[in-house]
């Protein structure tokens, strides 16, 4: 039901995964943390859609600049910047500190 409801933000993120060149494990992770962290405002979706994305290539060891990201997904950098370490906390992942 969560993947039908937010159909639209996931195939945003499929294209903007296809511009950054994202494996298929970094995709299915940036899908799980943003249906995990959807916010309930259309306008806020875009910046956790990339904010997943960015977290999602972290993890996989995919690592992108998060102007990268940002301009891939048409968001701010300040936007992705402060999303993907309270996104990977909520998880249970420890974000680095730098």
């Amino acid at each position: 039901r969560d993947r039908v409801e937010a159909a639209e933000w996931l195939a945003e993120m499929d294209r903007g995964a296809d511009s950054l060149e994202l494996s298929a494990e970094a995709r299915s992770t940036a899908e799980d943390l943003f249906l995990n962290n959807v916010p309930e405002s259309d306008r806020s979706k875009p910046a956790v859609a990339a904010a997943a994305l960015y977290a999602a290539a972290l993890l996989s060891g995919e690592e992108r600049a998060q102007t990268e990201v940002a301009d891939a997904m048409d968001v701010s950098r300040l936007s992705v910047q402060k999303r993907w370490k309270p996104m990977l906390e909520a998880a249970g992942f420890r974000p680095p500190s730098w």
